[in-house]
């Protein structure tokens, strides 16, 4: 066993929202607001994944909240527009490795340039920098950042609506191999969450949850975040 976690051990719930108004947004976050430290906004741009979401960073400056704010960069050129994300409330922008893996095999002196500069900057603005791979992708292309990245996320459904049901089987022996190879690294797992896959996942290796469907689904949002926190 990796871990030895306690009983009742608490995780950090991150409430995903994948709409696609700025309305939706505000609206989303003032239900979480008092329940949670972070959220995460997923961010679309029609060629990484096809479903449309909210993706204007301007908007970001109207947008009065007390959270820590996650941005997951599901597009295709992170480096050309990491600029315009690295705002108030930003604390993290999460980039996929797929799109810097692809820029890599056809020129590796620019896949340096990608994500060092991202690196860079993020730092230089004191935002935290996170990796993500899709649930088709190996694990082993997390390897290069390791050492780099402050979290690794395991996306375990593919870029889209949210709802989506995961290969859980599958996704918890990619977690655990990241668990594995990288003991420092922190884990976050996004799509399908709910108190019995959050269990699951936890044990797996990951410390950071990303819910979005059973949570704005539920009947009550605080119950449901609590459900997913406190985990047997």
């Amino acid at each position: 066993m990796i871990f030895d976690f306690s009983i009742d051990f608490v995780v950090e719930v991150i409430p995903s929202i994948n709409v696609k108004t700025f309305e939706e947004v505000k609206e989303r976050i003032a239900k979480i607001e008092p329940h949670v430290q972070w959220c995460h906004l997923d961010v679309t741009d029609g060629v990484f994944s096809k479903h449309p979401t909210w993706n204007n960073p301007a908007d970001l400056a109207r947008l009065d909240t007390k959270l820590n704010v996650e941005v997951h960069l599901m597009i295709q050129n992170p480096a050309e527009v990491i600029d315009d994300w690295l705002v108030k409330p930003v604390k993290r922008v999460i980039i996929h490795a797929e799109v810097l893996t692809e820029i890599m095999r056809s020129r590796t002196s620019r896949w340096k340039l990608d994500f060092n500069g991202i690196l860079k900057k993020c730092r230089d603005k004191e935002v935290e920098l996170g990796v993500a791979i899709n649930p088709d992708t190996s694990w082993e292309l997390l390897n290069p950042y390791f050492d780099k990245a402050d979290i690794l996320q395991v996306l375990t459904v593919s870029p889209g609506p949210s709802g989506q049901q995961p290969d859980w089987p599958a996704m918890l022996v990619k977690i655990k191999h990241i668990r594995g190879a990288c003991r420092g690294c922190i884990i976050e797992v996004d799509g399908g969450i709910n108190p019995d896959s959050a269990k699951e996942t936890r044990d797996a290796g990951a410390e950071l949850l990303v819910a979005g469907h059973y949570l704005f689904t539920h009947q009550n949002i605080e119950k449901a975040i609590e459900s997913i926190r406190h985990i047997d």
